[in-house]
């Protein structure tokens, strides 16, 4: 008589609502059940129906029911830390979590995760950098794994024009962690009877890769972009002008002004570096690694292209992202998509692109009477039908007018006075001007992020910067005290921290002063 396993193979597939991880989880339990493996599953629903986490938790035991001799199995209904066998994730956070949850461990767990990235609330309302070391991840994925397979199956699924989870299934059949044929997966596939042709060449593809006869394509994210025939020469003139080790941020700066604006706007933004730049080149120490001009064309090339509604219509207009739409949905040559985008321009928003002349009157008045702040006007705009596409097409073909504009004008007033402030700071403390420069960061984002953020900005400007800049002072109260201030106010959107931080520097103040 054959001695009977001891315990079932638990896996369990993490993946984002809409991925199709119910789908992935029926074509294993299927499989199994085609080779008489007592199967069993179940799922834990996310918080929300699209886009939240939803746990699969599968258990295979690997001996056919007549092996068992009428002995009835007992089997769990959740995934348990330090007890799986394979981890199945869609997304790389969704292996962080699995990860953070104890469920890979290096004596036991083979992972299996794509490596795209599908960004959260969390990482995108960050008012600083919130994003998630995509490195770190997979450094600990490869270290807490017993056997890690980990690649950007999304972007092999969409330029293969195939789907995910039929990708994820080839590569959990070519892995060889389950005691089941491969043409057991196929025939699950062939008996679900959706989408079977585009299943099938996932499947062989994420089984190719498998077998070593697949290389995934380079990121999306990663692709480089073209840089326009208007944008060579301001190139070219950064390579031959600039040193190595900034050439990589200022062409950026450039590439990315140029096709917010147009060249014209991109020269300006040269224009006004090169006086940071001749700072740096007075260094003769060379100890700074040129880093004051490398900070402020970073941030000078945010704040010139700053998000207005025309950039907004610009970018939801082009061809490029109706591409990336329809791949997204997998949507045929030829067949028809709907889609609909939800706006909200706030009244400051609608108001930063009348002339100048115009919008500082109205914006003063709705300050007064606080409309600024409490008005938004919900609009849905169908881009699949020809009104509703023409009416963004048209607003992003205003571009040429965003140098008339109230926030256009606003905001080169602000640019001025921040430049003149890092190079009045550079001339009695390099590193307060560094800090200063670092400022710029928190003039980000859209709507009430952008208002939170320039808030902050303003008021760490007034009340620290600009007196910082024109005296010394203790580099208590400059650069460290400018570095501290900046911090809180990029850790939280309420302003608390930022509160705090600046109490404790009056109070440090007052001190050094007795």
């Amino acid at each position: 008589m054959n001695k009977l396993p001891e315990r079932p193979i638990s896996m369990v597939i993490g993946a984002l609502g809409g991925e199709g991880g119910g789908v992935l989880t029926t074509w294993v339990v299927r499989a199994a059940e085609m080779c008489r493996y007592p199967t069993q599953s179940t799922s834990i629903p996310g918080v929300a129906q699209r886009t939240g986490a939803t746990n699969y938790y599968v258990e295979i035991f690997p001996a056919p029911y007549d092996a068992l001799n009428g002995q009835e199995l007992v089997m769990g209904l959740y995934p348990a830390p330090g007890n799986m066998d394979i981890v199945v994730t869609s997304e790389l956070m969704e292996a962080g979590r699995m990860l953070e949850n104890g469920m890979v461990t290096p004596d036991r767990t083979t992972l299996i995760a794509s490596t795209h990235r599908v960004y959260s609330v969390v990482e995108k309302s960050a008012m600083g950098d919130g994003l998630f070391r995509s490195d770190k991840l997979d450094n600990a994925a490869q270290k807490l794994a017993k056997r890690a397979v980990l690649f950007d199956m999304s972007t092999l699924a969409e330029k293969e024009g195939t789907v995910l989870n039929a990708i994820v299934l080839g590569v959990i059949a070519g892995s060889r962690e389950l005691p089941i044929p491969i043409e057991k997966f196929r025939d699950s596939i062939r008996e679900a009877g959706v989408a079977v042709e585009s299943n099938i060449k996932g499947f062989e593809i994420g089984l190719a890769y498998m077998n070593g006869e697949v290389t995934p394509p380079i990121s999306a994210s990663k692709k480089t972009r073209r840089t326009s025939l208007s944008a060579e020469s301001l190139v070219a003139n950064v390579l031959a002008s600039y040193p190595a080790e900034t050439q990589a941020i200022v062409t950026e700066g450039v590439k990315r002004l140029v096709d917010y604006q147009n060249a014209s706007y991109a020269k300006l933004f040269l224009n006004r570096l090169e006086d940071i730049l001749d700072i740096d080149r007075n260094c003769r120490d060379n100890s700074n690694s040129w880093i004051l001009t490398s900070e402020t064309a970073r941030y000078l090339a945010l704040m010139m292209s700053y998000e207005d509604i025309i950039r907004v219509a610009d970018l939801k207009t082009r061809r490029s992202r109706m591409d990336r739409v329809r791949a997204e949905v997998l949507a045929k040559p030829g067949e028809p998509i709907r889609l609909t985008e939800f706006l909200k321009p706030g009244f400051d928003e609608i108001t930063s692109v009348m002339p100048s002349w115009l919008g500082r009157p109205i914006m003063n008045w709705a300050h007064r009477n606080k409309w600024a702040s409490n008005y938004n006007f919900a609009m849905r705009v169908r881009t699949n039908t020809i009104y509703g596409f023409l009416r963004l097409w048209i607003l992003s073909k205003l571009r040429f007018y965003r140098p008339r504009t109230y926030r256009f004008v606003e905001e080169q007033k602000a640019i001025i006075t921040w430049l003149e402030t890092i190079k009045n700071a550079a001339a009695n403390d390099y590193q307060l001007a560094v800090e200063i420069s670092k400022l710029a960061n928190l003039r980000k984002g859209y709507s009430d992020t952008h208002k939170r953020g320039l808030q902050n900005f303003s008021r760490i400007m007034e009340e620290v910067a600009i007196p910082c800049s024109t005296t010394k002072r203790n580099p208590s109260f400059g650069a460290e005290g400018i570095a501290k201030l900046r911090t809180a106010a990029l850790a939280d959107p309420e302003g608390d921290a930022l509160e705090e931080a600046f109490k404790g520097l009056k109070a440090l103040s007052i001190s050094a002063a007795e």
